[in-house]
């Protein structure tokens, strides 16, 4: 910094000026796109970055998991055009090894903002595309081992060039990705999002200057860093350990193991992932942007909820995650389902501190991100179409109070689809959605329960892909609360037969005849059971949650 400061109030107008475009642009995105996955479940993030790619300011309903990410395409685009970029270019990128991004169905975009010829910062978003081409409908599926066939892999390329697009680079990305037109609406948001953004933060200069904002930015990320050093310090210093396993990889390594060692002196924290298995062929690996994702998340949400989730958070943090591993994988490593791998890293960190921050840790969640993807032709308009969701589950119960029911947890916060919205854009029925019983670990307090989907195709044979987590290792329950109940696929005939699937089910035919039931994961619960309180019991009792069964076994004397 300069040595100039601004003061608190000057400070607070821009920083809420700031989240407010951020906001308006996420609105924007989400009013404009086309497909169900944005408009309806919010896969999408916007943010603000500076001239050097520091990651300033995340919208209120951004997702966590694409901190690193943004940060990552920004600080690429610096990297590899410097002094080329202009005014009214647009950057587009998606490839993890190469563009900073975690997978291929996450299509970043950001747009240049100046002041005169003072590059100042950049507007950027990003949005996970239904179908980005590849060997599986949906781009999502389990099983694939090498990035190339996951879908068209973007580096970072202008789509507009001082202001004119590039026609023939976004002729080649829709000709290379199912559903073109669907593809195009979701491209035309983020693109009108940029350019609100770019439009908005100019009317910011043109008001106060380069100077002040430029200020506001180094004070943002620099009293962000101060805040959670200051966190961290009041962390007993130590030595914390934890492991956890991963179910498989689709490709036939089970048992995947994650392994993480804490080391905290003073202001300064390391998580060290040495002792993690190399990565895998199938499409688990996470990138180092996923494991930094997941770990400023779980510091920020055990530490200081509140501080801003920007470039400050990730200087606050050293990561040891030797490369070719599960958590820090390499080229041409595949990706798709590295999710799952975060979400699985953020239950290792909750374990690891479990016993110096009681107070604040969970059981684990669903520990998953649970995906479905159904793929067709519609027989009414004999045009395809893929249905992809990734559905909640339950949420580990905490020290005051129950894990929540059918929800995304920790590093996505995504909505889960409503039926009417699957039944209205898609030939499919929902024929259940509900919570399933008996799921959510007891506990003191309770874990949350999974979700069970059950859909049908109407008139027509469609495919069906899934890929689940946490379907053969139970989501832990912590501090004597008991696990959660695995995630399951199957079929259902119309003679009630149950056909099981495998955790990683591809390419499997439904016709009308048949439905896919998809059961989500419960959570474990925290504390021993016998401690809860009577209300609590018989509420759960009341609620039809649970079977009598259930509450025979765990809560024998508050029952009798």
């Amino acid at each position: 910094m300069s040595g100039k400061t601004l003061d608190p109030i000057s400070l607070e107008i821009a920083w809420n000026g700031l989240k407010s475009i951020t906001d308006e642009c996420f609105l924007t995105l989400m009013r404009s796109a086309f497909s169900t996955n944005v408009k309806e479940r919010h896969d999408h993030s916007t943010a603000i970055a500076d001239a050097d790619g520091r990651l300033i300011v995340q919208a209120e309903q951004a997702l966590p998991i694409h901190l690193a990410s943004m940060g990552g395409l920004v600080r690429h685009i610096v990297e590899r055009y410097g002094d080329s970029i202009a005014p009214g270019d647009m950057f587009i990128a998606n490839d993890p090894h190469v563009a900073g991004g975690t997978h291929l169905p996450d299509i970043n975009m950001a747009m240049p903002v100046f002041k005169d010829d003072r590059l100042i910062g950049f507007i950027a978003n990003i949005v996970h595309h239904a179908d980005v081409g590849g060997a599986a409908v949906g781009s999502m599926s389990g099983g694939l081992n090498e990035i190339y066939k996951e879908g068209l892999r973007i580096p970072i390329v202008r789509l507009y060039r001082k202001g004119v697009l590039q026609d023939d680079i976004l002729r080649l990305l829709l000709l290379n990705m199912r559903l073109p037109d669907e593809r195009r609406g979701d491209l035309n948001a983020q693109i009108a999002a940029c350019k609100l953004g770019v439009a908005r933060l100019g009317d910011m200069l043109e008001r106060y200057g380069a100077d002040y904002l430029t200020l506001a930015f180094d004070e943002i990320v620099e009293r962000t860093q101060k805040r959670m050093r200051a966190a961290i310090t009041s962390l007993p210093d130590g030595v914390y350990a934890f492991e956890d396993v991963m179910d498989d990889d689709g490709l036939g390594t089970e048992d995947i193991r994650i392994k993480l060692e804490i080391r905290k002196q003073g202001d300064g924290i390391t998580f060290d992932f040495t002792g993690s298995d190399p990565q895998v062929p199938g499409n688990f690996n996470l990138t180092m942007n996923g494991t930094q994702s997941a770990v400023c998340y779980s510091l920020k949400a055990l530490l200081d909820p509140d501080v801003p989730n920007n470039h400050g958070v990730i200087e606050s943090v050293d990561i040891v995650a030797p490369e070719g591993t599960i958590v820090n994988c390499v080229a041409p490593a595949s990706v798709a389902l590295r999710l799952n791998t975060s979400q699985r890293l953020v239950d290792v960190i909750l374990g690891a501190f479990a016993e110096v921050l009681p107070e604040r840790v969970i059981g684990a969640a669903n520990g998953a991100n649970t995906s479905a993807v159904f793929a067709g032709i519609d027989p009414k308009s004999g045009q395809q179409y893929v249905y992809l969701e990734t559905l909640g589950g339950g949420m580990g119960g905490r020290m005051t109070k129950d894990g929540k029911d059918g929800v995304q947890v920790h590093i996505t916060n995504t909505s889960n689809l409503p039926v009417e919205a699957i039944e209205m854009e898609y030939p499919l029925r929902v024929e259940e959605y509900a919570l399933v019983e008996n799921s959510g670990g007891a506990g003191k307090h309770r874990g949350g329960l999974g979700i069970r989907r059950t859909i049908r195709p109407i008139g027509h044979e469609c495919e069906f892909n899934g890929v689940g987590e946490r379907f053969r290792h139970a989501p832990w329950g912590i501090l004597g609360g008991q696990h959660g109940t695995p995630g399951r696929f199957y079929l259902l005939d119309d003679q009630g037969r149950k056909q099981t699937l495998p955790p990683k089910a591809s390419g499997i035919r439904i016709t009308p005849a048949t439905a896919a039931v998809i059961e989500t994961p419960g959570a474990g619960g925290y504390g021993e059971p016998k401690e809860r309180v009577a209300q609590l019991v018989e509420e759960d009792r009341r609620s039809g949650k649970f079977s009598d069964e259930y509450m025979r076994d765990y809560y024998v004397t508050s029952t009798s």
